[in-house]
């Protein structure tokens, strides 16, 4: 009790100290990142009281350790199961760190009234650049000459024959980039490899055929890109409808001499097809920076295949793109733990809830 009594005394001397040792208000569990530090996180949040509970594993039964004492989650790239949610009363938000909510059970969400959010404009220069840069390494032969001169062997006979990307002055027809999806990424994307020359073509069920007139043209039919494109760029969201969507079917359907490109989610290809494809020389080769499983078992059926280039989810990656992205989501944090509705709900049904936790 004298112990106690002391502590309460120097509590009323000195403020600071009071503050030091007092309990914050709300606590959020960080499921995983990507980046150094959540020195960003930790110092917008404590301007709302707030802790970071970081979880070490990602692993559901650490989730649903620490569930129970948050008020708010930010996530990256774990899976957030149903009963993580179930298990955490006081969540009033699931902030993701990136655009993508394949790893997010939303309507779940919705029902017990937590609102989800995302930053649906992250990265865009960053995913268009890395897709156009795997684009030029595979019509450019850059990794088959740089291994070929690395061996010793200079020869630019090494990676022929290549063809010319842009539509030639003899009136022949530039080659064509096929992008599987058009949301904001796609679009920075065609916007971009028009300047290189290719033509654009784009399959979505929700655009016009004439969406992309004058400069490019749309499809509903994805058997009809697969089939023109020479490139094959794929930017859906990984859905229960676009899961396997470039399987068997999809593969037989394209150029042997068009190259897949994958930046959005390797859920999204049937990899074991894709392998086949490669190994048959169905197709010239793919580029690919997102796998199922990441990162990949040692037996990974594309490991080690020539006609494959593989880079480790990076498409997303700039220290400016990683600080907005972090910045916005814990501000998504802060408006929810304040009362307010914060910005990018994806879920607005949420707030209609008789039950949604923003009014707790």
């Amino acid at each position: 009790m004298q112990y106690y009594n002391t502590i309460i005394s120097y509590e009323r001397t000195f403020p600071t100290i009071r503050r030091k040792i007092q309990m914050p208000v709300y606590h959020v569990l960080v499921t995983d990142y990507a980046w150094p530090t959540l020195e960003i996180e930790r110092t917008l949040l404590a301007a709302v009281d707030a802790d970071l509970m970081v979880s070490e594993s990602g692993a559901p039964d650490d989730l649903l350790r620490l569930a129970p004492q948050a008020d708010a989650i930010l996530t990256c790239f774990k899976q957030i199961p149903p009963a993580v949610l179930d298990a955490a009363p006081r969540c009033r938000i699931v902030s993701r760190y990136g655009i993508g909510l394949d790893n997010i059970p939303v309507e779940h969400a919705t029902r017990l009234g937590i609102v989800v959010t995302n930053v649906p404009d992250f990265c865009l220069d960053e995913v268009a650049d890395h897709t156009l840069a795997l684009l030029l390494a595979c019509a450019r032969r850059i990794v088959d000459y740089a291994q070929a001169t690395r061996a010793g062997v200079w020869s630019q006979q090494s990676a022929r024959p290549m063809a010319r990307l842009a539509g030639q002055t003899l009136g022949l027809v530039g080659q064509t980039l096929g992008l599987v999806g058009y949301g904001n990424i796609a679009a920075r994307v065609a916007q971009k490899a028009r300047a290189l020359g290719l033509e654009i073509m784009a399959y979505t069920p929700r655009l016009s055929a004439d969406a992309l007139a004058p400069w490019g043209r749309a499809t509903n039919d994805l058997g009809e890109l697969l089939a023109q494109a020479d490139y094959i760029s794929i930017h859906a969201p990984l859905t229960e409808a676009t899961r396997g969507l470039i399987d068997a079917w999809a593969l037989r359907r394209m150029k042997p001499t068009a190259y897949l490109i994958n930046t959005a989610r390797g859920a999204i290809v049937d990899e074991r097809a894709l392998r086949w494809a490669l190994l048959e020389g169905r197709i010239a080769g793919a580029a690919l920076d997102v796998l199922s499983q990441e990162p990949p078992a040692a037996d990974h059926p594309l490991l080690g295949l020539e006609n494959v280039i593989l880079t480790p989810h990076a498409a997303f990656y700039s220290q400016e793109a990683i600080a907005d992205l972090v910045t916005r989501s814990a501000q998504h944090v802060a408006q929810a733990l304040m009362g307010q509705i914060p910005n990018h709900v994806v879920n607005p049904a949420a707030l209609a809830q008789a039950n949604c936790r923003l009014r707790a």
